[in-house]
């Protein structure tokens, strides 16, 4: 059985990783796919498994020391596409 201080950080990964999601295409279908992962993982109840999973949703969120987060990415490349949508570039010349 899970103790509440694993339930809540559970919770609470759960609540970021869906605020992130945010930023993802809607084809990407990110919150179908979050909950479905939590779903699985609901009946976890050795000790070693949920802090597993709960590592992996961690990695997801963070990433690790050698690569940036996946949400990070995504975040950035949104930021660029609009930002260059924003800003056309000009095909117009000086002469």
């Amino acid at each position: 059985m899970a103790s509440k201080a694993t339930r809540l950080r559970a919770l609470a990964l759960y609540k970021e990783l869906h605020r992130l999601g945010r930023d993802y295409e809607p084809s990407y279908d990110f919150h179908g796919k979050l909950r479905r992962l939590f779903e699985k993982n609901r009946n976890l109840s050795d000790d070693e498994e949920i802090e597993k999973a709960l590592r992996f949703g961690e990695y997801i969120k963070n990433g690790d020391s050698s690569n940036v987060p996946e949400t990070l990415a995504l975040y950035s490349l949104r930021k660029y596409r609009h930002l260059k949508r924003m800003y056309p570039s000009n095909s117009v010349s000086d002469t």
